[in-house]
């Protein structure tokens, strides 16, 4: 099976374009689903988030509470990267696991962090989606309810946007409407078909 490494920064557009992929049937294997899934009560990975950073990142329920663990890992590079040392292994075990369960001329593999893991090698293309930054802050902005520097600063912590480009085998230009994303998409969704005959 052909793996599509579907990447963008934060607002760029990658859940609406992994839809437009769903409608031609691609199977799509979504790591920010499976990372908030390994964080649900009772996983394994929330459990080991609590042991380390403590009771102040869990509601009362027992959930995570992603406000509050965001706030703690915001300006501290050194608590940031041992949340990703908890998260990320997890995270590609399961899209391993779901990829041996797929059949398909191809498949695509939406990873926000394709680049900052250094997990190319994992996938057969990479499919960047782009558009200026200020565009995504302002549909973070809309969609998340947060302020510009805490958009920023997370911008700020993934690869810049023209490191991201330079790694691309196909690019997406997410700057106009749904139509002109569809197109894209189809075009690309003919071309991964070519690529396994």
């Amino acid at each position: 099976m052909y793996k599509v490494g579907l990447t963008g920064g934060i607002g760029c557009g990658k859940s609406t374009v992994s839809e437009l992929f769903k409608q031609h049937n691609t199977p799509i294997i979504d790591a920010d689903e499976i990372a908030h899934a390994l964080v649900m009560p009772g996983q394994k990975a929330l459990k080991q988030i609590s042991d380390y950073f403590g009771q102040r990142c869990l509601f009362t329920d027992g959930s995570l509470n992603r406000a509050s663990l965001r706030e703690i890992i915001f300006n501290d590079a050194e608590k940031k990267h041992q949340l990703e040392n908890i998260v990320h292994p997890l995270v590609y075990a399961e899209i391993e696991r779901q990829l041996s369960l797929l059949t398909g001329p191809y498949c695509i593999i939406a990873i926000p962090l394709l680049i900052e893991t250094k997990m190319q090698s994992l996938v057969d293309h990479i499919l960047v989606i782009d558009c200026p930054m200020e565009m995504q802050i302002n549909r973070v902005k809309l969609r998340d309810n947060l302020n510009n520097s805490q958009i920023t600063a997370m911008i700020n912590s993934q690869v810049s946007r023209a490191e991201r480009l330079t790694h691309a085998d196909s690019i997406i230009d997410n700057t106009q409407d749904i139509t002109f994303l569809d197109k894209q998409v189809n075009n690309l969704h003919k071309q991964f078909l070519k690529q396994t005959k």
